[in-house]
């Protein structure tokens, strides 16, 4: 079977990098990570061979910026949660989980790299990465923390902690569904629902 390459993009004068993180980024999506290569990116975006190494030494530094991008989206959902004014603070809890799922199972490929050993087993994130990936988390445990001063969640708890916990909940929850431990989307909406649950149970008699 013949797989369609990615078409060839277009790109500004000195918005290359965009361009190349793009691309990048649905060569990704389509081959994983193994199969990409700046070589291959410079053939796709239709630039010399050495263009790409203005922009990154290599492709870690790729790999990091897509990451990087990848949070920058996510961070985006992220604020839509919290700030809609439609939702109830047990309501954005509940949208948190499930968007982060479908964030997860609509881009596995991303996901992997967000989350997963190439980057940080290796100990190899750019300060960038590390920056948004942690400003990320942070910004979690304070919607945690506002959830627990809401009584959504137990105020008891630890803060860190229980972000800790919600978030490992979640992502092995995403995990099952990219692996394809699940692949019948009913199951993974009823695993939110019960994950919420079990987070949200009993806290009206929380001290």
């Amino acid at each position: 079977m013949t797989v369609n390459s990615p078409q060839k993009t277009r790109y500004h004068h000195g918005d290359l990098r965009t361009s190349l993180i793009e691309m990048a980024s649905s060569m990704l999506k389509q081959d994983g990570v193994e199969k990409l290569s700046l070589r291959k990116l410079a053939d796709n975006v239709g630039v010399s061979r050495t263009a790409p190494y203005h922009h990154f030494k290599d492709k870690n530094e790729l790999l990091c910026a897509i990451a990087q991008q990848g949070f920058s989206h996510w961070k985006l959902q992220l604020d839509d949660i919290f700030n809609d004014a439609e939702l109830d603070e047990k309501a954005k809890l509940r949208a948190f989980i499930h968007d982060y799922i479908s964030y997860a199972a609509q881009n596995p490929e991303l996901y992997d790299l967000m989350f997963g050993r190439t980057i940080w087993k290796q100990n190899s994130a750019t300060e960038p990465l590390k920056k948004i990936a942690y400003s990320t988390f942070q910004f979690q445990v304070n919607m945690t923390r506002e959830w627990q001063r809401q009584g959504v969640l137990p105020a008891k708890l630890d803060t860190l902690r229980l972000s800790q916990v919600t978030w490992g909940t979640i992502h092995g929850i995403a995990r099952l569904l990219i692996d394809g431990i699940y692949a019948d989307a009913s199951h993974i909406d009823e695993m939110c629902e019960t994950a919420m649950q079990v987070f949200t149970v009993n806290n009206d008699s929380t001290p």
